[in-house]
């Protein structure tokens, strides 16, 4: 390989790990930032707040920018070790996803189980009325009660988890978002239909609440999505098949390099006074 594709495949290597290191300090950021201005997400599921949002975001982040970081200095110091262990880590992360993908979808079912209880746990135990947090600060309620009213749901399997709470101990209310629209006012005299004077939260008519759980609709919502998914697993793979083969390109051409006689380590200074003399490096495979 000419000195021309070498210097092409290593600026290119360079240019997309420095894309990725940017990508993951972005997804970093966006982590750290709903960690501290989020927390209520990460009692949704309260045995599992490691499935929460910004620990994914974290998650992603860091391991983006320590690859990345090394596949850079590989590219930029043309060192070996940097691209073996950038070769390493991306080998390591492929492994990791397969393995993580197979599992999650043989046991599919129990995960799906598991996260159920896990929301029903945080609902009987965190949901507090009277606690709405702020803006930039959602409770467990408010989290809830937005995203009942926004998908028209009530409940993660049906409104029956929102009987006998920690809020309500005992009783079979529900919460108010969980009502149906016309009947979601505490104040609606004048109404033609009497059923719209009953306070909604507490008549146990399942009639005036949203039919389908969150639940149902979250997972409709998934996989109303599958394409998007799989359009997203195939970039990553496509990525990732990227860094691996440019990285051992890159690793086979600084060790050809490396064994001629003529080989020069890229320095401006050098290049500068080289060409200031009036002289020039060459390669002997040029």
């Amino acid at each position: 390989m000419g000195s021309t594709g070498y210097t092409c495949i290593r600026r290119t290597f360079c240019s997309f790990n420095i894309l990725i290191w940017l990508c993951g300090s972005g997804f970093l950021a966006i982590g750290v930032w709903l960690h501290f201005a989020f927390p209520g997400y990460a009692t949704l599921l309260p045995d599992h707040a490691v499935l929460s949002a910004d620990c994914i975001f974290i998650t992603v982040g860091v391991i983006s920018f320590v690859i990345a970081f090394f596949g850079c200095c590989g590219s930029w110091f043309q060192s070996r070790c940097f691209l073996v262990i950038y070769f390493t880590l991306v080998v390591l992360l492929f492994l990791s996803e397969f393995l993580l993908g197979s599992l999650a979808f043989v046991f599919r079912g129990g995960i799906g189980r598991m996260l159920t209880q896990e929301l029903k746990y945080g609902i009987e135990k965190h949901y507090n009325v009277s606690d709405r947090g702020g803006f930039l600060t959602p409770s467990v309620a408010s989290i809830w009660d937005n995203l009942q009213v926004d998908l028209q749901c009530c409940g993660v399997s049906s409104y029956e988890d929102w009987y006998d709470i920690s809020a309500w101990p005992g009783e079979r209310w529900v919460p108010q978002s969980c009502c149906r629209s016309q009947y979601n006012s505490l104040f609606s005299e004048g109404s033609g239909d009497e059923l719209a004077n009953v306070d909604c939260r507490k008549a146990g008519n399942p009639a005036l609440l949203w039919d389908k759980s969150c639940g149902q609709i979250l997972q409709m919502w998934f996989v109303q999505r599958l394409h998007i998914v799989g359009t997203v697993v195939l970039v990553i793979g496509f990525l990732q098949l990227f860094g691996l083969i440019s990285s051992m390109l890159l690793f086979c051409t600084v060790k050809h390099k490396r064994s001629s006689k003529t080989y020069k380590s890229y320095s401006p200074t050098v290049d500068t006074t080289l060409n200031r003399n009036g002289t020039s490096a060459t390669y002997m495979d040029d």
